[in-house]
């Protein structure tokens, strides 16, 4: 694979753009190496600017659940371009994205778009605290919620404990509003609540963890955490901007069987645009203004380019069928992922949920955190530059989720396992060597 035009194109980012890149992950400082630069995406499959092409199960983190360039999202996209880009006034078809969020995950009684996961998960927490009136949050290590200064912490020491900055930048002040459990434990969430009864105001929680690899929720964890947060007064935040529409057409909440209060949306809604949104039940979504007292606005928020993109892609993802082949293919790749692993004796623990899945070089089980951390990045690294060699372009990093999309077809899966082949061979190699 030669890439002569990539490793210009960084030499000159990195003179311009802190790092070279616009998002830390995409530097390939978790793999090693040089990023690509992708110029071409169509269906399932990507092209950098030598010309390489790849299978994609990246697809833009999440977002492109009908692969590139999906002819009706253009077409939206085009159209909505030719009547003007931006208003900052109401338009028709938010409205109808609205609607078709509202009947597909009805606890959003009322939702209010905005331009990022991030945006949505920071105006959750700011209603939940309006509502509730109180300033304390739990989150969970191992979950990102954005990059808002509230919400970047890790663990302290014990479970009982404030949050501590994990970014340069972020004052201690924010953080000690920002309470760490661990996911999967409740009982870290039952003694933070015992600690500060009177104090949290909501509970936020990714219920398909995918910012640590992909880990489902343990039995009872999610309703767990409601009736937990319910017998204090606090607040439930599903943060559904990767599960959203991913894992199901009403998001995990609807796989699982379990209401939150609050809902944040992201990824699908906007089809590969900038997009996000949250809302919940009328009586606590009333205190967002012009409504209520929180206050909370964006020049671009249901942008007509985006909400044409999320219309035209929630409309394809209600058709019959289209799930299910998306398990379908999922639960191809992963149980071929599991299979050449054990041909070459390499430990790996593949989670999936739906359509999306990481294999974590470990033998598991991944039930925390903790868990997760305990995979070997560095045969994840060997992985990725063996994938990448034969044409899969992989998230570069052992904790991101693994992405599939329609536009997959049962050849991709077919010749993904038998690169993973030759890759997981070369892990085992380097294995026996090192």
């Amino acid at each position: 694979m030669k890439t002569p035009l990539s490793r210009s194109l960084f030499a000159q980012a990195q003179a311009l753009i802190p790092g070279g890149v616009n998002s830390p992950v995409r530097s390939f400082g978790a793999v090693g190496g040089q990023p690509l630069f992708l110029h071409r995406g169509h269906g399932a499959r990507v092209w950098d600017v030598d010309g390489n092409e790849f299978i994609d199960f990246v697809g833009s983190w999440g977002p492109l659940i009908l692969g590139h360039a999906h002819t009706d999202v253009v077409a939206a996209v085009r159209a909505a371009a030719g009547k003007g880009t931006s208003f900052g006034a109401p338009t028709p078809r938010e409205v109808e994205l609205a609607r078709l969020i509202h009947e597909a995950v009805p606890s959003m009684e009322l939702v209010r778009l905005v331009n990022s996961g991030t945006e949505a998960a920071m105006s959750a927490i700011r209603a939940a605290r309006a509502y509730t009136r109180r300033s304390k949050v739990i989150k969970f290590a191992g979950c990102y919620h954005g990059h808002a200064d509230g919400l970047l912490v890790e663990a302290g020491s014990g479970a009982i404990t404030h949050g501590v900055p994990s970014s340069a930048g972020v004052p201690p002040s924010y953080a000690q509003e920002t309470l760490v459990a661990e996911y999967n434990d409740l009982a870290t969430v039952e003694r933070l609540f015992q600690a500060y009864q009177q104090e949290i105001a909501a509970v936020i929680v990714e219920p398909v963890a995918g910012n640590m690899g992909v880990v489902p929720p343990a039995a009872g964890f999610l309703a767990g955490l409601r009736d937990l947060a319910h017998a204090y007064g606090a607040l439930l935040i599903f943060d559904e901007v990767i599960t959203g529409f991913r894992v199901a057409y009403g998001g995990a909440q609807a796989l699982y069987g379990v209401t939150p209060d609050i809902t944040c949306l992201g990824k699908v809604i906007g089809g590969g645009l900038p997009v996000g949104a949250y809302g919940g039940c009328r009586e606590v979504m009333e205190v967002v203004s012009p409504l209520g007292p929180m206050y909370q606005a964006g020049t671009l928020s249901g942008n007509p380019l985006a909400v044409g993109a999320g219309v035209a892609t929630l409309r394809e993802l209600r058709k019959e069928g289209r799930y299910e082949l998306l398990e379908r293919l999922a639960s191809s790749l992963a149980h071929g992922l599991v299979e050449a692993a054990q041909e070459h004796d390499v430990p790996l623990t593949v989670h999936r949920v739906g359509s999306m899945l990481t294999p974590f070089f470990s033998a598991g089980p991944v039930v925390t955190y903790a868990d997760a951390r305990q995979a070997d990045t560095g045969a994840y690294a060997t992985f990725f530059h063996a994938m990448l060699e034969r044409g899969v372009y992989l998230p570069p990093s052992q904790f991101e989720a693994w992405f599939l999309s329609l536009a997959h077809t049962e050849a991709d899966i077919a010749q993904t396992v038998q690169a993973a082949r030759f890759a997981l061979a070369a892990v085992r190699a380097a294995s026996v060597a090192g």
